[in-house]
């Protein structure tokens, strides 16, 4: 039955979920209106029977002359018989199961049970016995039982004697037969429109499901990513809606810059390769030709391929560390590092590139939490800039002091203008198309300084040259025997 309800479609599984929750609550109220108005009813019944109770005179000498009458047999219902009244007017005795007549004007007799003989045996005329029951001819009355005690003029005390008042309940049995007939249409009319309001605010209500599904299977099936789906309020849906929308617009800019990053790549990729192919050739059509190509020449061949085998190594290089994920999605360890060690390293081998220029260091304590390589990687980037665009002896400041690292060199500067594009991938200044690179050294450093939750810009310097800033936040020192 589970499995069944899941297979069916979601709009109809909440109709049938709100026609069943309909449907139990239309029932139970319908129930409880039922034996309310029972009770009402019967309370009714009962107020009558109390009434007869109390303005039925009864003497003595009456119950005695009945019962006397009873045992001889000699008391026929036709002889009491005067006009027909709604009440049944008799008495019980606790030895005996036929009933006594006492009253003239009577509706018919009531069978005596075991629970009329046991309140005539009690003999307390303050309880009043209620219940349901029939006549002789079967038919149901409202019954109602007291203790007859009463002290004949003869003498001696009449007891084990019960009066029995009845009212019939046909008008009572037939109301409460129209009341649950119109409940029943009624709930079932309920039931049945709450079916069709579930089925209809099903469907309105997943309208902007199925248009996310149609958005979504139109996406997988034409890759196109410019889909956006229209939001209306401030709903789940439209939230859903508004992620989506969002997911395919990153979605789509993701793979803009990829296909950019691919062209990009090629682009830088073929100089390069040119280069590499045309001296190859040369060299191949030497030893084809037989004619010698003189020493100078061959080794400036060579030594132009070696340059540029470099220079496609550290592209691919570059390349490889802007496809990466973040790091923790690569299994790179995330650690507290200390940054001022990292920055006396990638001194250590810029003073390496660059022995003709002087560093001047102000380097003081500053723990972080990053990756190491990445981090070293992106110190080296930012001082091999400042190496590659120094003048001969020109000097190179270094400083880092709580959080904050200046790399700061004397070189021609970066016009303001191309500020806002250093950090984009393959972007060179016209000015350092010459110099050796690929353009994504920014790139690296921008990405791996806003991993490690920091920031990173470049400004003219006063008095020439270019200001980097780097701003990482700071983390707990690690215990002596884990700094790395």
């Amino acid at each position: 039955m589970i499995a069944r309800f899941r297979a069916l479609p979601l709009r109809s599984r909440l109709a049938l979920l709100v026609a069943t929750a309909v449907a139990a609550a239309v029932a139970v109220v319908s129930t409880v209106c039922w034996f309310v108005v029972r009770g009402k009813l019967y309370d009714e019944v009962d107020g009558k029977l109390h009434s007869a109770n109390e303005n039925t005179p009864l003497r003595a000498i009456d119950i005695a002359t009945t019962l006397s009458n009873c045992a001889r047999k000699a008391t026929d219902p036709a002889d009491f018989q005067g006009p027909r009244s709604d009440y049944y007017f008799q008495l019980a005795r606790t030895d005996d199961d036929r009933p006594c007549v006492f009253a003239r004007n009577y509706a018919g007799t009531v069978r005596v049970t075991a629970a009329d003989r046991d309140v005539a045996r009690a003999g307390d005329p303050a309880i009043e016995a209620y219940r349901n029951g029939t006549d002789t001819e079967g038919r149901s009355v409202r019954v109602l039982t007291v203790a007859a005690v009463a002290a004949p003029p003869g003498g001696g005390v009449v007891r084990d004697t019960a009066v029995m008042y009845a009212f019939p309940l046909a008008e009572t049995e037939n109301t409460l037969r129209e009341l649950a007939l119109l409940l029943l249409v009624v709930s079932g009319i309920g039931v049945f429109g709450a079916g069709a309001a579930g089925l209809w605010v099903a469907r309105t209500g997943l309208a902007p499901v199925d248009r996310l599904t149609g958005a979504v299977e139109h996406v997988a099936r034409t890759e196109d990513l410019s889909v956006r789906i229209p939001i209306d309020g401030n709903d789940e849906i439209a939230r859903l809606s508004r992620s989506f929308n969002a997911m395919t617009a990153a979605l789509a800019s993701s793979r803009d810059l990829q296909q950019q990053l691919i062209a990009d790549a090629g682009h830088e990729l073929r100089t390069p390769l040119t280069s590499l192919r045309t001296n190859i050739e040369l060299l191949a059509r030497s030893e084809d030709t037989g004619r010698a190509i003189p020493p100078d020449d061959r080794r400036a061949l060579l030594a132009s391929v070696k340059a540029q085998m470099t220079e496609l190594a550290s592209l691919i290089g570059d390349l490889q560390e802007l496809s990466r994920p973040d790091s923790a999605a690569h299994g790179r360890q995330v650690q507290v590092v200390a940054l001022h060690e990292i920055v006396d390293g990638a001194l250590e081998r810029a003073r390496l590139r660059g022995p003709e220029l002087s560093f001047e260091a102000d380097v003081r304590p500053w723990y972080v939490r990053g990756d190491q390589a990445a981090l070293e990687r992106a110190l080296v980037n930012v001082l091999d800039n400042a190496v590659k665009f120094s003048p001969p002896g020109g000097a190179i400041e270094v400083r880092l002091r709580d959080g904050e690292l200046t790399v700061r060199d004397h070189g021609p500067g970066i016009p303001r203008e191309e500020l806002p594009h250093v950090f984009e991938r393959f972007w060179r200044s016209p000015s350092a198309r010459s110099l050796p690179g690929s353009g994504l050294g920014l790139s690296i450093v921008a990405r791996t300084v806003q991993q490690a939750g920091g920031e990173v810009a470049l400004a003219a310097a006063e008095g020439g040259g270019t200001r980097a800033v780097i701003r990482l936040p700071g983390a707990a020192t690690p215990p002596p025997s884990t700094v790395q």
